[in-house]
């Protein structure tokens, strides 16, 4: 006997679905750092009642994604020393770990995916594309950390590109950038060479560099 499945509530459908997008457009840094949202602005963009806005946000609040004060306010999390720190040691810690992991499954498929991801990078450079750019360099990242199958570690991972992702669209500006970053190479060489010692070196540097560069 078959069980039919269970109905979809549309309420949390729709939650979901803001949920996913606005995640999406905190992570690409489609959001400056401090930038204020209201759940009346999140409800039209995403035509969608007041409730799956507030629970998005909820969610949101919840990762570190959004800020919410005391008076009500939400934002993302404003550009601070402390804050960028932070998450650049969190970024060190874990990236080269995850790499470490994926190298033994860095197959010639891998390293010809990564070479093709890096020259979507550059696309999006001379194109002068933010969101693209890094959406592009995570897209990199998150290739090869797949390989590493620690889907916890990745989880923590992600969570951290999110609570970032306003932070990279501001070093983007700073960066002004006009080829992939540098040590996208220095992970590839590494890769190719089976040098754990040099990946994790040039993931925890690409990882933290620029990010450091933001200090005031």
């Amino acid at each position: 006997m078959m069980l039919s499945a269970r109905p979809v509530d549309p309420t949390t459908a729709a939650h979901e679905r803001v949920y996913r997008a606005l995640r999406t457009r905190i992570m690409h840094g489609e959001i400056e750092p401090g930038e204020a949202l209201t759940l009346r602005g999140i409800g039209k963009t995403y035509d969608v009642s007041m409730t799956p806005a507030r629970e998005a946000v909820r969610r949101l609040v919840a990762e570190g994604a959004l800020f919410l004060s005391s008076s009500g306010r939400v934002s993302t999390p404003a550009l601070t020393n402390e804050r960028i720190e932070e998450l650049a040691a969190l970024r060190a810690m874990l990236e080269p770990e995850l790499a470490s992991r994926a190298l033994p499954r860095a197959h010639f498929a891998l390293l010809d995916r990564l070479e093709a991801i890096n020259q979507g990078v550059s696309q999006m450079i001379a194109r002068h594309d933010a969101t693209g750019y890094i959406r592009m360099n995570l897209e990199f990242h998150r290739t090869l950390y797949l390989r590493a199958q620690a889907p916890a570690m990745l989880a923590m991972t992600e969570t951290v590109w999110l609570q970032l992702g306003p932070t990279m669209r501001a070093l983007y500006g700073r960066l002004n950038r006009k080829e992939p970053p540098f040590h996208h190479k220095h992970i590839l060489a590494a890769l190719k060479a089976g040098d754990e010692p040099g990946l994790r070196l040039a993931v925890r540097t690409d990882a933290i560099q620029g990010l450091r560069m933001l200090k005031g």
